[in-house]
């Protein structure tokens, strides 16, 4: 099979001798990219359009002369080996291009079998120096990646991921989109080069209620798609992306975009890519492992549903995330009525049971974005966000419902019947901190337990 062509190292010769340039033909013609120049200044001319490998150039011609081809070589193409052709008479001045930074130099007449070992060893020794560089790069970029392996947090792996994608390519802007399977109202978003105003409306237009969903398989170049629909609309063109999926092994899952901005991607650029994917991706295993540890610590033993603790942490989360939207965060505070009999008739493992089946009604009551969470004893707590006091009530009055027409089991299946009184309170319309939200909701939870149990009331009717 021929090889590639463009795969071909690239060769320059310059000589004013046609017969010297018909030798180089017949030796080298199938083994490189020739070209051949009959003056330096044509020379230059080959190399302003493609750079070279290699230049081999008589030392006198007409015009520039081949030490003044090498001066200009060695200041615009630094890269570039040089060869120096010479009379027999030359020797000297061949040596003096030595000096001045030729790699070698052959004596004419030429013989092709001397002519092929010098290129063979000039060639060779440029690619293995450019080997040397590429597994450079590769040991960098795999250091660079030790900074993965500390983030514990998805959200982390993806905007660090982000960072050393663009630092490695280089590129100026990118985006990470992820799902938070842990947090599922966190925002699943990291911009970088792009101003605040452009964030802004990139995020509004990927996490809206037409959240954008552009996880994509495989590491690939793109030019249209959702992401591109985004920028367009909000007047930004960034040209294809470099679209790269790091997912977990479990549930974790998202793309980086780095813009190209006029810049093709290469070939060697993508293989440094698949390292830090590759790297995010252990990473991201990691922090979903972490994840779960924490997640337990956060969840009740009885229940399976989260606790107090993890409900602070929530609630805070979610005011704060009202107050930037502009939305309202609803509060219910549920407590089991007279639970203490179930306890007192049946034991505490029918007791334990009953809650545990209290847990799963509650939940399928509310919408997987909102937080059911234990308080305490035969006390819940629903955060339901993004939810108005009237709405609140209703979903309030249908949990009560649904509570009182549920059958739980008690001891050797006797069936048990209970009811539940509820509190309800709105940030901000009841209060505006986390303590003062839940302690008005747990109020008038037990407003509703005075006006005779088993029914729902709102911290509005406190102030009446």
């Amino acid at each position: 099979m021929a090889a590639d062509p463009q795969q071909l190292a690239r060769v320059v010769v310059v000589d004013d001798d046609r017969m010297t340039l018909e030798l180089m033909r017949e030796t080298l013609d199938e083994r490189v990219r020739l070209e051949c120049c009959e003056s330096g200044e044509a020379a230059l001319e080959a190399l302003s359009r493609e750079p070279a490998d290699l230049v081999i150039s008589d030392l006198t011609m007409p015009g520039l002369s081949g030490i003044d081809l090498l001066e200009r070589v060695r200041r615009a193409h630094p890269g570039t080996q040089f060869v120096i052709l010479t009379g027999d008479a030359s020797i000297e001045s061949a040596v003096d291009a030595l000096r001045m930074g030729a790699a070698d130099y052959l004596v004419k007449p030429i013989r092709s079998p001397e002519l092929d070992r010098i290129v063979e060893r000039l060639l060779a020794h440029r690619q293995l120096l450019a080997e040397n560089e590429r597994l450079r790069n590769a040991l960098r970029t795999v250091e660079s990646c030790q900074t993965l392996m500390r983030c514990l947090d998805p959200g982390e792996v993806y905007a660090v991921g982000l960072d050393l994608l663009l630092g490695t390519l280089p590129r100026e802007r990118g985006l990470a989109l992820f799902r938070r399977t842990f947090v599922p109202t966190a925002e699943g978003l990291a911009f970088r080069g792009f101003s605040e105003g452009e964030a802004r409306g990139l995020r509004d237009l990927l996490t809206g209620e037409k959240a954008v969903d552009a996880v994509g398989e495989r590491i690939e170049v793109v030019s249209e798609g959702p992401i591109h629909n985004a920028l367009r609309e909000v007047g930004i063109d960034c040209g294809a992306a470099l679209v790269v999926p790091v997912r977990g092994r479990e549930t974790e899952a998202g793309v980086l975009w780095i813009f190209e901005d006029g810049c093709r991607f290469e070939s060697e650029e993508i293989e440094r890519v698949k390292v830090i994917a590759g790297h995010a991706e252990m990473a991201l295993h990691n922090a979903e492992r972490y994840s779960h540890a924490k997640e337990r610590a956060f969840v009740d033993d009885v229940t399976e549903v989260y606790n107090a603790r993890y409900l602070l942490k929530a609630t805070e989360r979610e005011i704060q995330r009202a107050e930037r939207y502009g939305k309202d965060l609803c509060v219910l505070f549920l407590d089991l009525d007279r639970f203490k009999l179930v306890n007192d008739r049946h034991g505490h493992l029918v007791g334990s049971q009953t809650l545990r089946k209290l847990s799963e009604v509650l939940q399928q009551c509310i919408r997987q974005v909102d937080t059911l969470a234990r308080y305490g004893g035969d006390e819940f707590t629903i955060l339901l966000v993004d939810t108005e006091l009237e709405t609140g009530l209703t979903i309030a009055e249908r949990i009560r419902r649904t509570v009182a027409e549920t059958l739980f089991e008690g001891a050797r299946g006797a069936p048990i019947r209970l009811t539940i009184s509820i509190g309800v309170a709105v940030y901000p319309g009841h209060r505006w901190e986390r303590d003062a939200l839940l302690d008005v909701a747990d109020k008038a939870m037990y407003r509703a337990k005075s006006l005779g149990r088993n029914c729902v009331c709102s911290a509005s009717d406190l102030e009446s």
